[in-house]
């Protein structure tokens, strides 16, 4: 059986006494496992990236931006390989998995602006013989803790601009889908990156407790669910780290009456579905104003599920594959229970589907749940899968009111052709990612993810110039060269420069 082992020092590394197994999610079965790594592998890890860092932040930033370049093309030219391997693992379909990979790619693309990014400021003049200038300097070692979701994309949002800054990163990807952040991790070397800056510790609790307590740790980064985003974010921050953690969400799509039809329910379809569901920004709450529009949404969206394919991740047809894993699926079909229970009503059941020859996969059919209430715990819960609610609106004020109110507050949709109600709404809806007709907001590679409430704690955001500022310290200079040898008064007044 395939084996799966830490990535210390630019080379497999064994470690740790617990194992963990890999499951193929199309049939059901074990495919891998993965070393569990324990406090001692951490720190090997960390000895690692400590003794490599400097080197690697001395190196000019042009030179750092070539590996990035060199890691640009290496991913372009192993894509197919990377997307079926995390497709095998993960289950989705391959071509989503080529956009997981895609989007990662993107922001190393961004990091190879870092000569740019990481530029100070300078003022000439701000005193009397006196100038101010300011630094971006790497903190040195920080980390990575992943979800199962995104193998690639999330890594890459991380280890691109942290590496690119000067700093040695350590990822503690997901132990459901391991196998890529390693190979990431393998052609990053290839890239010319040197061996150390770059190290892969698989783990469960242990090995994430031992990130947040380890003192030559400065910045940690997480993407999870809320309750243990919360945790990581309390204990990180209580041990001196900079943390930036992302955590659950329940998006809302908001349909006015005006909107085209068609095209919204072809988003929020793909949106709610996608990926099966398993996004943290899937569009699982639809929100129709009025109830003609929500009786031809309703039309309209079973119409198009009927019609959706639910395959294997290799199937080219299949909009959508399994859920990751069996404990997975359980959960999620007791939520559709749980709101039938609370008195939604569920029009399209996805559960009891079986896949014909891979009747032991983890698969589930679209569900489609309507007449949904705010203080139903089936509503208020991520659930995480493909199921999509309906929540009625009278107004457009009640329908922002219901992300505003949410716990959550990570991406938001509004389907309009009407240009006062787009912009009052992106004003005041309490969301981090707007989109307005667009149904998955995530931001381009050179702004930033982030989202409100529940679903981030910290300051700065992933990626773009946020990402940028997490992973530096500014360091302010103000210096004065007397001319001519004279002694200046002195002075017991605090400075100023007038």
């Amino acid at each position: 059986m395939r084996s799966i082992t830490h990535f210390i020092g630019g080379e497999t590394s064994p470690g740790g006494h617990r194992k963990g197994q890999i499951f193929a999610p199309t049939i059901g079965e074990v495919q891998a496992e993965v070393q569990l790594g324990d406090t001692s592998v951490l720190a090997r890890a960390v000895d690692s990236a400590k003794a490599a860092q400097p080197a690697w932040a001395a190196m000019n930033p042009q030179r750092r931006a070539r590996v990035m370049f060199n890691y640009k093309a290496l991913l372009e030219k192993h894509m197919d390989e990377l997307a079926e391997l995390l497709a095998s693992e993960h289950g989705k379909v391959v071509a989503d998995a080529r956009g997981d990979i895609q989007r990662g790619l993107d922001v190393v693309e961004f990091a190879c602006g870092v000569p740019h990014l990481m530029k100070g400021e300078y003022t000439e003049g701000a005193g009397p013989g006196i100038d101010v200038y300011s630094l971006r300097q790497p903190l040195g070692v920080c980390a990575g803790i992943t979800p199962f979701n995104f193998p690639a994309m999330i890594p890459l949002w991380m280890l691109a601009p942290a590496i690119a800054c000067g700093n040695a990163f350590i990822l503690k990807p997901s132990e459901r889908d391991p196998s890529v952040p390693v190979r990431l991790a393998e052609l990053l070397i290839e890239a010319g990156l040197p061996a150390g800056v770059l190290n892969v510790v698989h783990g469960d609790k242990e090995v994430v407790d031992a990130i947040l307590d380890h003192p030559d740790i400065k910045a940690v980064s997480f993407v999870g669910s809320s309750d243990i985003a919360q945790y990581v974010y309390g204990r990180g921050a209580a041990a001196g780290k900079r943390m930036q953690c992302m955590g659950g969400a329940k998006n809302h799509g908001i349909v006015m009456p005006d909107a085209d039809m068609d095209q919204a329910v072809a988003d929020i379809l793909g949106a709610a579905y996608g990926s099966a569901g398993e996004r943290c920004m899937a569009l699982p709450v639809v929100v129709p104003v009025g109830d003609a529009t929500a009786e031809a949404l309703r039309d309209k969206l079973v119409t198009e599920i009927e019609k959706l394919r639910v395959g294997v991740s290799t199937d080219p047809e299949a909009h959508y594959g399994p859920v990751v894993s069996a404990q997975h699926k359980a959960r999620i079909e007791d939520y559709i229970r749980m709101a039938a229970e609370e008195g939604s009503e569920i029009v399209i059941d996805g559960r009891g589907f079986a896949l014909q020859g891979y009747e032991d996969g983890y698969f589930l059919a679209p569900t489609l749940i309507d007449h949904v209430k705010p203080d139903m715990k089936s509503y208020q819960d991520e659930i995480f899968g493909p199921v999509l609610q309906i929540l009625r609106a009278a107004t457009f004020d009640e329908a922002l009111s219901y992300p505003t109110r949410h716990q959550y507050g990570n991406g938001v949709a509004l389907f309009t052709r009407n240009g006062d109600f787009a912009r009052e709404f992106a004003q005041k809806v309490e969301v981090g990612m707007v989109g307005i007709n667009v149904p998955i907001p995530v931001p381009v590679s050179y702004y930033s993810f982030g989202g409100w409430k529940r679903s981030g704690f910290g300051d700065l955001n992933q990626y773009g110039m946020d990402g940028i500022r997490f992973y530096t310290r500014t360091k302010t200079v103000t210096q004065r060269w007397p001319s001519g040898g004279a002694v200046l008064d002195q002075s017991f007044v605090i400075p100023t420069m007038r």
